[in-house]
C-alpha cells in the first residue's frame, strides 16, 4: 500500500464502522494498524479471518491471538507462531513493524512469539511508551540489545529467550524503577552483567541461561524481592552471588564458581530448588542442605565437595531430587535419601560411598583428590590425643620415606643416563604435579570434565606422561606421523583404551618452565566446542639439566571422516556434500568461530581459517582445528596475527583494530569454495578474481547464476537459499574490515538459508543426490526458485 494511500483507506475504513452496529468499536487507525501488521507477518494462518469487519475487541481469544481492548484502544496484544516458524521473507523490516505498533498508543502488552522476526531490535521500541510487558521469544532476532529499552518506564517484565542477541547486557536496564522480570536466556550476550542491577529493587526473576556471560556477579542483597535467579550454562565466577533471603529457585549450573559454600545458604528458608552442579566448588558439603525446610530439588553433581555423610542424617520430607553424584564424598547414605525410592529420586555414583554397588571409587580415590587440592579428607573414625600424635608421626614417616625413595631413584636415573647427551631429556609426570599451584589441575583437568563436555562424547581434560604418548605413536614412529605445519609435526595416535587422537609436537626454541605455562595451558583446556577439534590434554619433555621445557605436546581427538575441502572439490563423483550439508557445515563453521571469538577469556582470533583446516567427523559435523594460540606465536615468532595475505589488513593497529574481521574475510573465502565446487588458492589475486565472477553471479538471473555454482548442486539447491549464501560470502570478501558482517549476521544469513532450503526440499518433495541417500533423476534448473 503506497503511503499516500494511508489517509484515503483510513477514511473509508472509518466510513465501514461508523455504519456497523456495535456499542464499542476499535479506532479505524488501529484496525488499520491490525491488517498491516497481517501483513508485515506474511499472512500467519491464525490471522486469515482478520478484515475491516472483524471485531477485534470482541475477537475470542485462543492459544495463538489474543487481543484485549478497553474502551476504543488495544491495550494488549498476542500473537504466537509455530515454535519451529522460519524467518519471515527478506522483505520483513523491524523498523516497519514497530511503525506499525506505534499505532497503538494504549498498547500496554505486547507478545509476538515464535513468528519468524528477524533482525535487530530497534530503538523505536521507546516510542510505545505505554508498554509494560514485552515478550519476543523465539525468534530470529539479532545484534545488541538496544539501549533505548531503557526509555519504557512503565515496563515490568521483558523476555527475549531463545533469540541471537550478542554483545554486552545493557548498563541502562538497571534504571527500569519498575522492571519485576527480566529473562534473556538462550542467546550469545557476552560480558560481565552490570553493577547498575544492585538497583534493580522491585526485580523478582532474572534468567540469564546459556548465554555467554562472564566475571563477578554484582552485589544482589539488596534485591529484597528476588525469588528466582537463574545464569545456568555461562561463564560466571569465582564467588558465590549475595543474595537476599527470599530466592526460591537458585540455578548456578555450569559455570565457574569455586571455593565453598557460604554460610549464608543455610539461611535461606524459602529455597525450593537449588543447583549448583557442574561448577568448581570445593570443601565439605553442608550437610544441613539436604534439611532446608522449603527444599525439593538439591543437585550438587559435578563437583569436588568432601566430607563423610551418615545413615542417621536429617533431610526434609519433601525432598524429591537429589544429585550428588562425582564428588568426593564418603560413609554411608543417609537412609532418609533412600528410604522413599517410589517418591524420590538419589543420584550418588562417583563418589567413594560404602555402597555395594559398582558406582563408587575406592575410598583412598577419594582422599587422595582431596590432598590434591589442599582439603583434609575425613577419617573414618575420630582419632583423639595419643592417636592423633601417633598417626601424624606414621604419616611423616611414611611420606619422608617415599620422598627418600624419590630422590635415590632419580639420582640412580640420572647417573644410568648416557653422559653423551648434553641436553638429555625425562618426561613430565603423570599429574603433571611439578611447577604447578594446586589450583591449575582441578581447574583444568578434573573440573572441566563436568563441564559441558559430557555432552561432546570427547573424554575429560587431563596431563599425558611421555611414556603415554610414545606408546600411542609407537615410540613417534614415520608410520604415524601425519605431516607438518606452522604449528608443529602433527602424529596420530592409539591411547590404551583404545581411542585414537592427534597429537601436536612443538619444539619449543625458548626456554621456560613449567611454571610458565600455565595460563597456556588454562587456555589451551577451554578449547572444547561441538565445532572445535577438541584438546583432550598436553604433555612436556623436559631438559633434565635446567629442567625448561624442550617440547610440548597438544593431544586432541581424532576426527576421520576427512577435511571439509576432500567431501566438497575433492571429493568423489556422486558422494560429494549436497547443498543442505553443505550450508550445515558452513553453520558449524560460524558457531566455532563464534566460540573462539566470545565464548573463551581470552579470544582467540586471526586462526588462520583455511577449508583444509576444518574437518567432518563421522555426522558430517564440521570442526575447526586451526587456533591462533599465544603460545605457537610467542615460540615460532610466527605473524599468526596478521592472518591471510588477502585479510586486507596490513597496518598493525588495524590489525588490532579489526581481529575478528581476519576471520571472517577468511570464512568468506571457504564459502565461496563451498559454493564453486572448485579448490581456491588462498591467494589475494585469484580470491578477487573469484569475488568479481561471485558479484557478477548475484547480478544476474537464477538460470545465469548456476554457471558460477558446483554442477553438482545445481539440480537439487533453491536459488533463494543458493543467492543468500553468495550475498553473505561477498560481504565477508570486503576489502574494507568495517564493511564485513559480524559472526551473528553470518549466522543468521546462514541459518535462514537453511530454512529456505528445508522449506523449498518439503515442498518440491525433491531429493537430494548424497552419500547418505540414493540419487534420484535430475530435476530442471528452472524450478530453483522458491
Amino acid at each position: 500500500m503506497a503511503v499516500g494511500s494511508y489517509p484515503c483507506c483510513l477514511l473509508i475504513l472509518s466510513m465501514i464502522l461508523i455504519l456497523t452496529p456495535c456499542a464499542y468499536q476499535l479506532q479505524p487507525a488501529e484496525v488499520l494498524s491490525l491488517l498491516r501488521i497481517k501483513r508485515l507477518l506474511n499472512y500467519p494462518a491464525i490471522s486469515s479471518r482478520w478484515n475491516v469487519d472483524t471485531d477485534f475487541c470482541s475477537y475470542e481469544a485462543n492459544p495463538y491471538v489474543t487481543i484485549i481492548c478497553y474502551e476504543e484502544s488495544i491495550t494488549q496484544l498476542h500473537i504466537t507462531g509455530n515454535k519451529s516458524a522460519p524467518p519471515l521473507p527478506r522483505s520483513f523490516s523491524m523498523t516497519l513493524l514497530f511503525a506499525t505498533l506505534y499505532r497503538l498508543p494504549n498498547l500496554k502488552v505486547l507478545s509476538l512469539t515464535s513468528l519468524g522476526l528477524w533482525g535487530p531490535l530497534t530503538g523505536k521500541i521507546s516510542r510505545l511508551s505505554s508498554l509494560e510487558i514485552v515478550n519476543m521469544s523465539t525468534n530470529y532476532l539479532y545484534g545488541a540489545i538496544p539501549k533505548q529499552v531503557s526509555r519504557l518506564t512503565n515496563l515490568q517484565t521483558l523476555i527475549l529467550d531463545h533469540n541471537m542477541f550478542s554483545g554486552r547486557v545493557p548498563d541502562l536496564l538497571g534504571e527500569l524503577p519498575r522492571l519485576s522480570v527480566l529473562s534473556l536466556k538462550n542467546n550469545s550476550l557476552s560480558g560481565p552483567l552490570p553493577d547498575s542491577f544492585s538497583s534493580l529493587k522491585p526485580l523478582r526473576v532474572l534468567v540469564l541461561s546459556s548465554n555467554s556471560l562472564s566475571g563477578e556477579l554484582p552485589d544482589l542483597n539488596s534485591l529484597s524481592n528476588l525469588q528466582v535467579l537463574d545464569l545456568e550454562n555461562n561463564y560466571f565466577g569465582p564467588r558465590f552471588p549475595s543474595l537476599g533471603r527470599k530466592v526460591v529457585t537458585l540455578v548456578l549450573r555450569k559455570n565457574r564458581f569455586s571455593g565453598g559454600l557460604p554460610a549464608e545458604v543455610n539461611t535461606y528458608y524459602l529455597l525450593e530448588h537449588l543447583d549448583i552442579s557442574f561448577n568448581r566448588y570445593t570443601g565439605p558439603f553442608p550437610a544441613s542442605l539436604l534439611s532446608l525446610p522449603s527444599i525439593h530439588y538439591l543437585s550438587i553433581s559435578g563437583n569436588r565437595f568432601t566430607g563423610m555423610l551418615s545413615q542417621s542424617m536429617s533431610c526434609n520430607g519433601e525432598l524429591e531430587y537429589v544429585d550428588l553424584s562425582s564428588n568426593l564424598l564418603t560413609g554411608n547414605l543417609p537412609t532418609c535419601l533412600i528410604s522413599d525410592s517410589k517418591n524420590k529420586v538419589t543420584l550418588y555414583s562417583a563418589n567413594c560411598f560404602a555402597t555395594k554397588d559398582h558406582s563408587q571409587h575406592p575410598l583412598s580415590f577419594c582422599q587422595n583428590q582431596a590432598l590434591a587440592v589442599g582439603i583434609i579428607p575425613h577419617k573414618e573414625n575420630k582419632v583423639s590425643g595419643a592417636k592423633a600424635t601417633l598417626m601424624i608421626g606414621i604419616t611423616g614417616v611414611i611420606f619422608g620415606s617415599i620422598f627418600l625413595g624419590m630422590i635415590i631413584f632419580f639420582s640412580l636415573k640420572k647417573a644410568t643416563m648416557k653422559p653423551a647427551l648434553n641436553k638429555s631429556q625425562r618426561s613430565l609426570a603423570e599429574h603433571a604435579s611439578v611447577g604447578y599451584s594446586s589450583q591449575l589441575l582441578p581447574d583444568a583437568s578434573y573440573i572441566l570434565q563436568t563441564m559441558k563436555l559430557g555432552e561432546l562424547g570427547v573424554p575429560p581434560y587431563r596431563s599425558f606422561s611421555l611414556e603415554e604418548l610414545e606408546a600411542a605413536t609407537n615410540n613417534f614412529d614415520t608410520s604415524s606421523f601425519m605431516g607438518e605445519g606452522s604449528h608443529g609435526q602433527m602424529y596420530r595416535g592409539k591411547l590404551q583404551d583404545g581411542s585414537l587422537v592427534a597429537i601436536r609436537c612443538l619444539k619449543l626454541k625458548k626456554a621456560l618452565n613449567s611454571q610458565n605455562f600455565s595460563r597456556h595451558i588454562e587456555l589451551i583446556s577451554k578449547l572444547r566446542h561441538h565445532h572445535l577439534v577438541s584438546a583432550l590434554g598436553h604433555g612436556f619433555e623436559y631438559y633434565l639439566d635446567d629442567s625448561s621445557v624442550s617440547r610440548l605436546f597438544i593431544v586432541f581427538e581424532f576426527v576421520s571422516n576427512g577435511t571439509l575441502r576432500s567431501n566438497i572439490s575433492e571429493g568423489v563423483p556422486g558422494e560429494t556434500l549436497t547443498w543442505t550439508q553443505r550450508i550445515s557445515a558452513a553453520i558449524g563453521v560460524v558457531k566455532g568461530i563464534q566460540f573462539l571469538h566470545g565464548g573463551m577469556v581470552p579470544g582467540l582470533f586471526a586462526n588462520d581459517l583455511k577449508i583444509t583446516n576444518v574437518l567432518l567427523d563421522e555426522h558430517l559435523v564440521a570442526k575447526i582445528s586451526s587456533y591462533n594460540l599465544p603460545i605457537l606465536a610467542e615460540d615460532m615468532k610466527c605473524e599468526m596475527m596478521v592472518g591471510s595475505s588477502s585479510s586486507g589488513l596490513r597496518e598493525p593497529n588495524e590489525r588490532t583494530k579489526y581481529m575478528d574481521k581476519i576471520d571472517i574475510h577468511d570464512l568468506g573465502v571457504i564459502l565461496l569454495e563451498i559454493i564453486t565446487g572448485r579448490p581456491i588458492i588462498f591467494n589475494s589475486e585469484v580470491v578477487n578474481i573469484m569475488k568479481n565472477q561471485l558479484q557478477e553471479s548475484i547480478a544476474a538471473d537464477g538460470i545465469a547464476r548456476m554457471s558460477f555454482v558446483d554442477p553438482v548442486i545445481i539440480n537439487a539447491c533453491c536459488d533463494e537459499s543458493l543467492k543468500t549464501v553468495m550475498e553473505i560470502c561477498l560481504r565477508c570478501l570486503s576489502k574494507e574490515p568495517t564493511q564485513r558482517p559480524s559472526i551473528e549476521d553470518v549466522l543468521w544469513n546462514l541459518q535462514f538459508a537453511a530454512q529456505v532450503q528445508e522449506s523449498w526440499r518439503r515442498y518440491s518433495h525433491s531429493s537430494e543426490e548424497s552419500p547418505l541417500s540414493p540419487s534420484l533423476p535430475s530435476q530442471s534448473p528452472i524450478a530453483l526458485s522458491c
